[in-house]
């Protein structure tokens, strides 16, 4: 074969106006390989991949109202170098959103689902490139699925939630390429959003309200069973997998015939206002009945002993209850059933994610999961009325 000079060629085309953000830049070269490809707007660099040696893309959105320079730097089969550089300019927002997570940089439970919320509603058109947009890292590799909530607080919430419960002492991270992004026709994002949190010890409780007890599951082994006194009937503490959502020592509480009284040592699981929490009034019905307003009712010793150790995120199964758990009332993701879960997300991809970064799947493709158990995830229509 004859040897010849490299020839490149690069997406969008020298002097394009009007780019779309979600348009990859793309670069092949012909009779050569790539040696270096940098897209640059000012100090600013787009992450690209190579393919082989003659194919390279980038791999995140494109920032709105930006020119962008492409140089390239090919090698021939002739065995000379030749640098090629192109221009080009995106699309100029007609409106823009921001999106941010209440996960700090702390220690959260076992079951937290990674939580983005968004100011505007997001067209289902752009929710997949939402999605793709999105990269997670975890020190343990895990499986999981997006899934889209636009009954939460926000005018949009995105969940990631795991098909089994975080590996205690997970490291993870989340970077979400948001600048350029888009939501609806002309509104993109403007900023990324990035967060990293840990997972800590593997704290589970699973209450019965039939056998007036609660089963402690710590560090991956049973701890304990306590008992407990949860919600009389016509009050009934709902069925469900909750998460601890926050605790206070005290909590001032309010219900029919009292008014902020001061409660200790309480782990709220709900937002309509169900604890974890101490109840002397109550030790001497505490394995026997329930005669709560809808918490979950403790003597000192495992009160304090809880509330010592739980943080958000930390999974509360309540079970054998007539009244079913309601959507968003708390971090309510473990309602759902992993089909439920990737039926929720825009791509209806699975999500693997490990120390290198996340990418979509076909869930057919994955491993079959392992039998339903406490200590790794929550039964299907768990939420449903005993």
């Amino acid at each position: 074969m004859a040897k010849s000079g490299a020839i490149v060629s690069i997406t969008p085309a020298n002097g394009s106006t009007k780019v779309k953000t979600s348009r990859a830049v793309s670069v092949t070269v012909t009779h050569g390989k790539i040696e270096n490809v940098s897209v640059t707007a000012g100090h600013l660099h787009a992450a690209g991949t190579l393919q082989g040696q003659t194919a390279w893309h980038t791999v995140w959105p494109l920032r709105a109202a930006t020119r962008y320079t492409v140089t390239v730097t090919a090698r021939g089969t002739d065995g000379k170098t030749a640098t090629t550089t192109s221009t080009f300019k995106t699309e100029r927002p007609a409106g823009t959103f921001t999106a941010s997570t209440i996960l700090g940089s702390g220690t959260y439970g076992v079951g937290i689902p990674i939580m983005i919320d968004f100011s505007q509603t997001v067209d289902p058109r752009f929710r997949a490139g939402i999605e793709k947009a999105i990269n997670i890292k975890s020190s343990k590799p895990v499986v999981g699925a997006w899934y889209w909530d636009n009954q939460c607080g926000a005018a949009e919430c995105l969940y990631f939630r795991t098909r089994n419960y975080w590996p205690q002492h997970t490291k993870v991270s989340f970077d979400a390429h948001f600048n350029g992004a888009q939501i609806a026709p002309g509104v993109f994002g403007t900023a990324n959003l990035s967060q990293s949190f840990t997972i800590g010890n593997s704290l589970i409780g699973v209450t019965s309200t039939r056998t007036h007890h609660t089963t402690i599951y710590y560090k991956g082994k049973r701890f304990g069973i306590w008992r407990d006194s949860s919600g009389m009937p016509g009050d009934d503490t709902a069925n469900g997998t909750y998460l601890t959502i926050e605790k206070g020592n005290p909590v001032l509480m309010s219900g029919p015939g009292y008014k902020n009284v001061p409660v200790f040592y309480s782990v709220r699981f709900t937002w309509s206002g169900n604890y974890y929490h101490y109840a002397p009034w109550s030790v001497g019905e505490q394995g026997f009945v329930n005669v709560s307003h809808g918490c979950v009712n403790l003597n000192y010793q495992d009160s304090t002993w809880y509330y010592a150790h739980a943080v958000p995120g930390d999974p509360i199964t309540v079970t054998g209850s007539p009244a079913a758990g309601r959507w968003d009332d708390g971090y309510t993701e473990w309602f759902l059933s992993w089909k439920q879960l990737l039926r929720g997300s825009a791509t209806h991809e699975a999500v693997q994610a490990g120390p290198t970064g996340s990418t979509l799947v076909n869930a057919g493709t994955l491993p079959t999961a392992a039998p339903s158990s406490r200590l790794h995830g929550s039964k299907p229509h768990n939420y449903r009325a005993g």
